[in-house]
């Protein structure tokens, strides 16, 4: 049995999403403990960062989400401190957060991606409609969760959708649709898990769907040829590989009719709740959660006895 030592599940945190981080470490801390791990909650909402240190914690299992979480402010923090922790490093988590910067480095590798404009409120807001078509979707830069995206359907909304995600972020994307499924694909170490098709009964895959509606419908194996799978794991090792990822994480991507796929975004700290889409990848890769939650923390030996 590799000795883990004492483990804080950092969970929490002052994000939109910090409810859904209290869900995934509850969960992660439950199957730590499960296998008989000396875990425990670490709210950095509740005490300092630096608490870590002073409890003697020996590793961290990182599971917050969205900006002081997972944008690699809290991963610098934790290299500072000289403490082992898991998930993508600093570079990584801050790339990996900001959509923007994330599909540069794509694009210029000429990976697919959905068509984009970065919108301000000084754009030509018709002539975005017309570049992108209709309808598009327009996303906060550096949220997560869905939080703050809109869907537009109708000519001249797109005005009113940038004005609902810039209370989010003062960087706005509007972005083409691609209608033909939403997938994911989960990554662990450097290998890539079975994907996932995602059919939201609500219009898109919102927050609601993600985390509190029952009637979201999963489908792993995803449906798509085993070649066509392969392509894209290829694609998506790739896209993680370039924006610096390491230990774990998930690559979203879009399917058109046609059956050409396009990588949407990175996530880099996945949540870990009984909705979640990675525990679901592991299952048909023949893990149990508690088996993902234990590989997970393995990634903080590495290089150690």
């Amino acid at each position: 049995m590799k000795q883990y030592g004492k483990v804080a599940v950092l969970m929490g945190g002052t994000s939109s999403e910090r409810e859904v981080s209290l869900m995934s470490g509850t969960g992660v801390l439950a199957a730590l403990q499960s296998r008989g791990v000396d875990a425990h909650k670490f709210d950095p909402a509740e005490k300092p960062l630096l608490s870590i240190k002073d409890e003697g914690f020996d590793r961290v299992f990182a599971i917050l989400h969205g900006p002081y979480g997972e944008d690699g402010t809290v991963q610098g923090a934790l290299e500072v401190l000289g403490v082992p922790y898991t998930g993508c490093g600093v570079l990584a988590s801050a790339i990996g957060m900001d959509k923007l910067r994330t599909k540069l480095i794509w694009q210029a590798l000429g990976l697919p991606i959905p068509a984009f404009e970065l919108v301000d409120a000084n754009s030509d807001f018709a002539a975005i409609e017309q570049k992108l078509g209709l309808p598009l979707f327009v996303k906060p830069a550096t949220e997560g969760s869905s939080v703050g995206v809109v869907k537009v359907k109708t000519a001249g909304g797109l005005k009113a959708a940038y004005e609902e995600a810039a209370k989010f972020d003062k960087l706005v994307l509007a972005e083409t649709f691609v209608g033909g499924g939403e997938y994911t694909t989960a990554v662990l170490g450097n290998a890539a898990l079975p994907a996932v098709k995602i059919e939201p009964a609500t219009e898109f895959y919102d927050y609601e769907a993600k985390y509190f509606r029952d009637d979201t419908v999963y489908h792993c194996p995803c449906g798509l040829s085993a070649e066509k799978e392969v392509q894209i794991a290829a694609d998506v090792l790739k896209a993680f590989w370039a924006i610096g990822g390491s230990s774990w994480g998930r690559v979203d991507f879009l399917m058109d009719e046609a059956g050409q796929h396009y990588l949407l975004e990175v996530n880099t700290a996945p949540g870990m709740t009984s909705h979640s889409l990675f525990p679901m990848a592991a299952r048909q890769a023949g893990m149990s959660y508690e088996d993902l939650v234990l590989r997970i923390l393995d990634t903080t030996l590495d290089g150690q006895e």
